[in-house]
């Protein structure tokens, strides 16, 4: 009787257990990262530096960020900036998203063609912050 009862009861367990991780996968997390006024590129690749770890200690599937770009964050996204275009891309193929605000874009007079293919373009970055947290995601600034 013990035997059987211990049986069910470690069966609820991981019966629930493994539901719960499949709940978490089919419904990710949003988080939005704002990305501004680190001053220099260090700042920027520390950034998305902190994006990978968190997809590694995470998990990919349990997460979704999307990284909105303005003011100075806009050199981050560039194609050319040494610093941080390799890891744009290899976060990019992860599943992490990264906006472009036209604004910051007109004000460094930056054109779409200075960009990587992955990145996406919104009219502006700090509504862009605020609507998705509207949305449900919650805010993480590096």
């Amino acid at each position: 009787m013990k035997l059987k009862l211990f049986t069910l009861l470690a069966l609820t367990i991981i019966l629930s257990t493994s539901g719960l991780l499949i709940a978490a996968e089919d419904n990710p997390v949003p988080f939005v990262m704002q990305l501004t006024r680190t001053g220099d590129n260090y700042g920027h690749r520390r950034a998305f530096l902190q994006i990978d770890k968190v997809l590694n200690d995470i998990g990919e599937k349990k997460l979704k960020i999307e990284v909105v770009a303005y003011e100075n964050g806009i050199q981050a996204l560039l194609a050319n900036n040494k610093e941080t275009s390799q890891l744009l891309t290899k976060l990019a193929n992860r599943g992490v998203v990264f906006k472009a605000c036209r604004i910051s874009m007109r004000a460094w007079n930056l054109k779409e063609d200075e960009f990587p293919l992955e990145v996406e373009f919104v009219p502006a970055g700090a509504p862009e912050v605020i609507r998705l947290q509207m949305q449900g995601y919650k805010y993480w600034r590096p």
